[in-house]
């Protein structure tokens, strides 16, 4: 039986007038989204990859996520379908919506947004509270100062505000590093709670000439870990910062530091905390990616549990790994706020005796929002409102971003560069953040800093050669289909305007893009030199402007964007695999 979204909302009304009372039943599917009775004697609550996101967002998820090699069918590379039949997920339900791409328009349509700093803040609260005083912990697992256009003009101190009003104990960082180092001090200086970053060193001349460090003596550039006492028992909790920051990033920003995986050293510090500490837990608070994290666990003993971020996976169930010293569970909370993990450990003196988890999504509509937050995003957002409230078009179809391969959205910029800057192909990097926008809604500037807000937004325009176009693109799909993990880099392939091309995902390196092709369908030849517009640079900064100034003097010339020409690549050797639904390439 079907049920309206009015019927819907006002079954949840109710519940939402005292505060968000603890059982929300949804009439639709009898789901109890936010039931979470404590269990055991510690609660670690666990966001990651809000990306600046103050308010309720639409966010699509993926129908690419591929896993290759060993990740073939396993968790988090399953979608759709996959997804549901994998975890037990009730199809066409409010929690189907809420993780994957499924009927997403009708279903953000009849559920709304999600999300939302003022209404995480009420949830979180209710969570804290059902776990007794002192006995939680608010985790967050990076890219959290990043993605907005409030954040951009703040350099992130909006959201070590906002933070701060959430309750948030304990971060780790990725795209924080993306701000100058003086920024990014500043900001930890005011963030009320702890950054923690055990992979993060000085280079060896930064330790000679006495830069800045936690730890003089390693030359650890934060605190790399800290220990809590929570239900009455000791847990320590370790960060871990994105490893390859300085590669997927610019590293003029720091210039100083030296980031990795660092297992040995992970492993060195888990055994250290507990022969000295006295804990009854140990939990890494993680930016690796889940593959990164899952490979980890497998090899770094000691470890309970790793709460990770950075692949944007909304996982509702954690993937138990067996290692030589026993187990430990990994788990991703997903992005942009749409989700609140949590975490509960009965712990007793010699470890953890057992734990419950659940990923409950956030719903916007059903959870009351936190006056305080309301009045603080109202606040920090008013110097900005007129720019950011600009109507620049309508969009004709869903603009998305997330998936390996391209999306929408990123079609819309990769036209707005060929229009706007007159080339021939556009590249634009394959970034996971950035919202959604549901047809026939206006494409605000806001919207466009939501998907553009980065620290180094130069667009370029330059000659290349079919050569070089074809070492980029095997370049990004090594990274990104790499059968070990730790050489996964981060970010989804980089997306292309004007040019087709052929993938085979399972081959080695070199041999996976093949048949590159103009729109016109003329071959892209190697020594043939082609006008190509770009963003982003990594290691230089181009010359151009913003990205932003691109797709707005685009769509402003537009009114109403409708995607002719949608460069998704033919897939070669994917065929039954679980992390590809509905794929038109």
């Amino acid at each position: 039986m079907s049920i309206s979204r009015r019927d819907f909302l006002f079954a949840m009304q109710a519940a939402a007038m005292a505060g968000l009372a603890p059982r929300l039943a949804l009439a639709k599917s009898g789901e109890k989204l936010y039931d979470a009775p404590a269990f055991g004697n510690v609660r670690l609550l666990h966001l990651t990859d809000i990306h600046a996101q103050l308010q309720p967002v639409h966010f699509r998820e993926p129908n690419v996520n591929l896993g290759i090699g060993p990740s073939n069918g396993k968790v988090p590379h399953v979608v759709g379908k996959h997804f549901l039949d994998h975890f037990g997920v009730a199809s066409g339900s409010p929690r189907a919506h809420a993780f994957t791409y499924l009927n997403y328009t009708e279903a953000a349509q009849e559920y709304g947004r999600m999300g939302g700093f003022a209404h995480l803040k009420t949830l979180i609260s209710q969570l804290r509270d059902q776990a007794g005083a002192g006995n939680s912990l608010l985790l967050d697992g990076g890219d959290l100062w990043q993605g907005s256009g409030t954040a951009f003009w703040t350099q992130g101190e909006d959201m070590v505000e906002a933070s701060n009003l959430l309750g948030i104990d304990i971060m780790t960082g990725h795209w924080e590093f993306t701000y100058p180092e003086a920024q990014i001090r500043k900001n930890i200086e005011g963030f009320n709670g702890e950054f923690l970053a055990q992979n993060v060193f000085l280079s060896e001349e930064a330790m000679f000439m006495g830069a800045e460090a936690f730890d003089e003596f390693s030359g650890r550039v934060f605190k790399p870990y800290t220990v809590r006492e929570l239900g009455g028992k000791r847990v320590a909790v370790i960060g871990q910062a994105f490893p390859y920051t300085p590669i997927a990033n610019p590293s003029y920003f720091i210039p100083d530091w030296r980031f990795g995986i660092r297992e040995s050293e992970m492993q060195q510090l888990v055994n250290e905390i507990r022969e000295n500490e006295q804990v009854h837990a140990v939990v890494v608070l993680s930016h690796n990616g889940m593959d990164v994290d899952l490979k980890m666990a497998s090899r770094v003993t000691g470890i309970d549990a790793i709460l990770g971020g950075h692949t944007h996976d909304a996982v509702p169930q954690p993937t138990v790994v067996t290692n030589p010293g026993g187990k430990t569970l990994v788990s991703n909370a997903g992005t942009n706020g749409k989700y609140v993990a949590v975490l509960d450990l009965d712990i007793g003196d010699n470890g953890v005796r057992g734990y419950e988890y659940k990923l409950l999504p956030v719903f916007s509509d059903l959870i009351q929002a936190d006056a305080a937050m309301v009045d603080f995003i109202e606040t920090v957002r008013a110097p900005y409102a007129d720019k950011l409230a600009e109507e620049l078009a309508v969009t004709d179809e869903l603009l998305y971003r997330r998936g390996n391969f391209n999306g929408t959205l990123d079609q819309l910029i990769c036209d707005a560069q060929r229009k706007v800057l007159d080339a021939q192909i556009a590249l634009s990097p394959g970034f996971r953040w950035g919202t959604s926008i549901l047809p026939g809604e206006a494409i605000t500037m806001d919207d466009v800093m939501n998907a553009t807000a980065i620290t180094y937004p130069e667009t370029y325009v330059r000659e290349m050669s079919g050569a070089d176009l074809k070492l980029i693109m095997e370049d990004v799909a090594d990274n990104l289909f790499n059968k070990d993990p730790y050489y996964q880099q981060g970010g989804d392939m980089v997306r292309v305007g004007g040019m087709d091309y052929t993938c085979d995902p399972n081959a080695n390196m070199n041999g996976r893009i093949t048949d590159m092709r103009l729109d016109n369908g003329d071959p892209i030849e190697a020594n043939k030199v082609y006008k190509v517009a770009g963003w982003a640079t990594v290691n230089s900064r181009a010359p151009g402007k913003p990205i932003w100034d691109v797709v707005g003097d685009y769509l402003r010339s537009e009114k109403t964007v409708k995607i002719d020409k949608f460069n998704t690549p033919k897939l070669k050797n994917v065929a039954g695999n679980p992390g590809l639904e509905d794929y038109a390439g």
